[in-house]
Formats: structure tokens, C-alpha cells, sequence
């Protein structure tokens, strides 16, 4: 019997669901276990034990990262970071896919605030020193060829 492996998609969320939909898709047609925080969002410390929780039983983690670095937590971290780190010290492997050009992106899918944007270049920039990226510019590019 073949193992079917779970995996973690990562993502800011209003931004991302027609990738998020794509990945998942994708994860469903090879046969494996997508989970993801649309189950859970991470609003509080009960539901961020259980995104770890999920993470650890996960056999890989997917993030997706577009124009937008997402809501930020009591320390002012965002929760897609905070959950890439989480999955970075529990040593998954772990699949980037970043927006090619978030600056191309429409308004309502990227940062407004000088602050966040901020953030998002400076997360970027911390995959890309992590792992080999795969980049994309739209949901078609996400799916299972």
C-alpha cells in the first residue's frame, strides 16, 4: 500500500483562496492529505496549539505566499510566518510558491500600509535565503500538470 502523506498549506487567506484551492486540489489528485487553517484560523493560544499540532502530524508543509503578509499576532507577527517558522524548527520539508510580482497584484490583493509591506519583502526574502522557491502568477500555474 502506497503512504499517503499529509501537507500543511500555509497562506494568508481572503488574498489567497483560489490558490489555496488550486494547492489543495492539486495535494487531493496525487492521492495525499491536505490540512490548512480554514479549519482553524489562528485567532487565539487554543487555536494556535492545534495549527502546531497539525503541523507536527503533517509530512509536509506548503506555503503560499502572494501580496499580502496577513494579521499580525500580540508580538506583531504575522500568523503565516509565525506558522513557516513553527514548521522551520520542526524541521518539515518545506514547499515555497511566492507570487513572481506581488508589486502587479490588484490593490485588493497586496499591502496598503508602508509597515506591512515592509514585512512581506523582509519574510520573502527569508524563504528565498531558506529554500529553492518556486514562483507563479496565478492560480493555473498551482495545479497538478
Amino acid at each position: 500500500m502506497d503512504k499517503r502523506y499529509q501537507v500543511f498549506i500555509s497562506s494568508t487567506f481572503d488574498d489567497l483562496k483560489d490558490e489555496r484551492q488550486a494547492v489543495l486540489k492539486a495535494i487531493l489528485e496525487i492521492n495525499h492529505m491536505p490540512a490548512g487553517m480554514e479549519l482553524f484560523p489562528a485567532s487565539d493560544d487554543t487555536a494556535w496549539r492545534l495549527i502546531c499540532d497539525v503541523i507536527d502530524a503533517s509530512d509536509y508543509y506548503v506555503l503560499i505566499v502572494g501580496g499580502r503578509y496577513g494579521s499580525l499576532d500580540e508580538a506583531g507577527i504575522g500568523f503565516t510566518e509565525k506558522e513557516y517558522d513553527y514548521a522551520l524548527s520542526k524541521k518539515k520539508p518545506i514547499i515555497a510558491v511566492l507570487h513572481s510580482n506581488p508589486d502587479n497584484l490588484p490593490r485588493g490583493k497586496t499591502e496598503t500600509s508602508e509597515s506591512a509591506w515592509h514585512k512581506l519583502q523582509q519574510f520573502r526574502k527569508k524563504i528565498e535565503k531558506n529554500h529553492t522557491c518556486t514562483y507563479w502568477n496565478s492560480p493555473d500555474e498551482l495545479k497538478v500538470r
